[in-house]
C-alpha cells in the first residue's frame, strides 16, 4: 500500500556530490521521522541521517558538515544531498519513514539505491 522508493545512487569520483531522493506513495495523512541508513559489503547497516516533520535533522558524526538531508512534504519526498564524497561513503543507502494513515501507523523501508565513490 505504502511505498519508498530511492533513486539519485550512481558512481562517482572521491570528491563529487550526488542527491539522493526517498519518494513515498500511497495514501498517506503524515509523514513523521524519515531517515536515511547505510550499509557496506561486510558492514552492519549504519545510520546516517534523520528528519523529522518539523524539519530538524541529526546526522552521524561522519557525514557531518558533508551531507545535508531536507524534506518537500508537497511531493512526499526527502532528499540527502551528499558532497565531498569519500570511498568509506560507498554503500547501498536505504531510506526509513515513519508514516501514518488512516489505518496504521508503520516504518516503512524502501528497496535500496547503490552509491559507489571511485578513488
Amino acid at each position: 500500500q505504502v511505498q519508498l522508493v530511492e533513486s539519485g545512487g550512481g558512481l562517482v569520483q572521491t570528491g563529487g556530490s550526488l542527491r539522493l531522493s526517498c519518494a513515498a506513495s500511497g495514501s498517506i495523512f503524515r509523514i513523521d521521522n524519515v531517515g536515511w541508513y547505510r550499509q557496506a559489503p561486510g558492514k552492519q547497516r549504519e545510520w546516517v541521517a534523520t528528519i523529522s516533520r518539523g524539519r530538524t535533522a541529526t546526522y552521524t558524526d561522519s557525514v557531518k558538515g558533508r551531507f545535508t538531508i531536507s524534506r518537500d512534504d508537497a511531493k512526499k519526498t526527502v532528499y540527502l544531498q551528499m558532497n565531498s564524497l569519500e570511498p568509506e561513503d560507498t554503500a547501498v543507502y536505504s531510506c526509513n519513514g515513519q508514516i501514518l494513515t488512516r489505518e496504521n501507523y508503520s516504518s516503512i523501508w524502501g528497496q535500496g539505491t547503490q552509491v559507489t565513490v571511485s578513488s
